[in-house]
Formats: structure tokens, sequence, C-alpha cells
């Protein structure tokens, strides 16, 4: 969550207003979470196990946690461009809950020298519960871009005579 879609963006105003409301009651639990597990799974089988799952919080937000994940999304979007690590960036094409163009904008935004940006058309926002043929396509990507990281890193410490762990 790197950036807010403009057209979910809170106005300003808003943005005040919680923040006073947060200062009053932070633990009042006001914002709903909207069941998105439709949109996010594509197998039936998979949905059928998310909703299934005891460990999913079902209830309200509360309003501090909601101000905290803005604050800090905003944060996050404004400083981009200090992203300066090795990251591989992996999205569904078809996402509706985080838009594509996000991913986009942290790999373009990024300083990294070392970075990637993989984006699967037709695959939703859950990768990892997509068609079977598609989960393997996700994790051999993941799996190869660190594997010549790896391999990259063995090569340096044999070339130098170091110790790797």
């Amino acid at each position: 969550m790197c950036k807010i879609s403009d057209d979910m963006r809170p106005h300003p105003v808003v943005v005040s207003a919680l923040k006073m409301v947060c200062a009053v009651a932070p633990g009042w639990r006001v914002i709903p979470i909207p069941d998105i597990i439709d949109e996010v799974c594509k197998g039936p089988e998979m949905r059928k196990q998310v909703r299934s799952n005891p460990y999913i919080y079902r209830g309200n937000l509360p309003l501090k946690t909601c101000h905290e994940l803005l604050m800090v999304s905003l944060d996050i979007e404004k400083n981009l461009h200090e992203v300066s690590l090795p990251f591989l960036v992996l999205h569904g094409g078809d996402d509706v809950v985080t838009d594509p163009s996000a991913s986009k904008l942290l790999f373009e935004e990024a300083s990294s020298a070392d970075k990637a940006f993989k984006l699967y058309p037709g695959m939703w926002h859950a990768l990892m519960a997509e068609l079977p043929q598609d989960v393997e396509r996700v994790y051999s990507d993941i799996i190869s871009w660190l594997d010549k990281r790896a391999n990259c890193a063995a090569n340096v410490s044999m070339n130098t005579g170091t110790a790797s762990a």
C-alpha cells in the first residue's frame, strides 16, 4: 500500500476531522471492513478457505488504525524516491483492490538500481489465490529473481575469498 488511488483519497477536511476525532476516541470501531474476498480470490475453494479462517479480523476498524494507515500511506507516497534497496513488485493486472498504477509508480520513483516490476494481465489482487498454473508462474518469477541475486552474491564471495552465510 504505497499510494491511495486518487478516487479513494479522502478530502483534506475529512483527514483533519478524522485526526480530531481520533484524539478523543482513538479506539472507536466505526470504520467497516468491506467483504472483498470475491474480488480478491478467483477460486471458490480459496474463497471458502479464506472465509473460514478464524484469524481473519471481521470487525470494524478503530479510527486510530485507519488514521495511521492513511498517514503512513501518504508518507510512503511522498517518499518513494528514497527506496534504494533491491525489490521486486508483482501485481495483478485486473486487481480492483489495489491500483496497479501504484505499484508502477513505486517502480518508477524508487532510486534503487536493482528493481523489477511484473504485471500479470488477467490476475487479481491475491496472486497466490489464482489458478494453479498462474500461481506456479508467480512463484517461478519470485524464485528466479531471488536465485539471480543469490548466485551473484555467491560468485562475489567466491571471487573475493570471503565466506558466505
